[in-house]
């Protein structure tokens, strides 16, 4: 049995994966890139401490939730732009 993929469904496909790329960009920028250059971040103060330290106790993980709390945003809206919503039947 074939599954049939239609035009409506590579656009909602392509955009899924859009959201998700942004989204993995701004988790790897904030975790690796934030961690390679720790030594020279910690020269700039944040809240009077040192900004490495900072990304590392609190700020990545607040950069975690915004990156859940917008994923589930876009993709309600766009599964409800496309119709498939969860509660459509």
């Amino acid at each position: 049995m074939a599954i049939v993929v239609s035009e409506k469904h590579k656009e909602y496909w392509g955009k899924n994966l859009r959201i998700t790329g942004i989204l993995l960009f701004i988790w790897f920028a904030s975790t690796f890139i934030m961690g390679y250059y720790a030594r020279e971040l910690a020269e700039i103060n944040f809240f009077g401490w040192p900004l490495s330290f900072y990304m590392g106790a609190q700020g990545s993980l607040i950069i975690y939730v915004l990156i859940i709390w917008y994923y589930a945003r876009a993709m309600g809206k766009l599964d409800e732009e496309y119709g498939v919503a969860e509660g459509d039947d």
